[in-house]
């Protein structure tokens, strides 16, 4: 394996955590502010870039390093935790968000999984986390997360977060998986994506749910989220700009005095 080899933990059921535990000399890496906790003998650095271990290590190989992470949305900085100790040391993560974590060892899917931009929470040291371009004009215009997606690399543990709860689907040579295009998380690099028009006049116009989805053809693996936090986002907005509604048709005012919000 070129990349470190990491144990982990998951903690938490809507509000998770991981922990990974470093031998000696072994590191992770993660986006910042996803760090919550360490032992002591625990360093941290900051890295220009993915930390990814590269044979090219010329400032202008960084440079287009840390400018693929920008066209993802991710930060131009890592942080990577090394363990300096002898014993095992362990160091947490937190996700951002009230969701799942996703655990994923890249060497079972080839070495790459393409996910959703802002997706990535943390990884084994040499994980390169990159841009994936979609191909399909259609896609990359109607897709929801544009042409840019992200793609992580290597042969070791990396980390996603996701809103809600999060399903794996399997899918199996030709069979088709039509999803919300917010709600797609990552797929394995052998999944065909695809974006369909929703179709009929209704639909598109009083339907609710946008004018296209995500067609996913197999085979390989999608893992999809319950609640996209653009949708989530969307909401908490709408609740926070608008006036609040009169709790109780008879009681009106007097209702809201009650529980509280009514003002004299």
């Amino acid at each position: 394996m070129q990349n470190h080899e990491i144990d982990f933990k998951i903690f938490g059921e809507e509000m998770q955590y991981v922990e990974v535990e470093l031998d000696y000399n072994e590191t992770a890496i993660a986006e910042p502010g996803a760090f919550m906790m360490m032992d002591d003998g625990i360093t941290m650095e900051t890295l220009f870039g993915d930390g990814s271990q590269q044979q090219n290590n010329s400032i202008l190989s960084k440079l287009l390093n840390a400018g693929k992470r920008v066209l993802v949305g991710e930060n131009l900085f890592m942080t990577a935790f090394t363990n300096i100790n002898q014993g095992k040391r362990r160091v947490s993560f937190a996700s951002p968000y009230p969701g799942k974590i996703i655990p994923l060892d890249l060497s079972l899917f080839n070495n790459k999984v393409i996910c959703q931009k802002d997706a990535f929470l943390c990884a084994a040291k040499g994980v390169s986390v990159g841009i994936e371009f979609q191909r399909k004009l259609g896609t990359g215009l109607f897709g929801g997360e544009g042409f840019i997606m992200e793609k992580l690399q290597g042969d070791g543990m990396a980390f996603l977060h996701a809103c809600g709860h999060v399903v794996k689907k399997e899918l199996h040579p030709g069979e088709v998986l039509k999803v919300d295009t917010g709600c797609i998380v990552g797929f394995t690099s052998n999944v065909n994506y695809d974006i369909q028009f929703v179709g009929g006049i209704k639909n598109t116009i009083f339907g609710g749910e946008g004018l296209f989805f995500a067609s996913l053809t197999g085979p390989g693996i999608v893992w999809i989220q319950t609640l996209p936090i653009s949708r989530l986002a969307g909401r908490i907005l709408q609740y926070a700009t608008t006036n609040r509604r009169e709790e109780g048709s008879i009681l009106g005012g007097i209702g809201n005095l009650l529980d509280g919000d009514g003002k004299w």
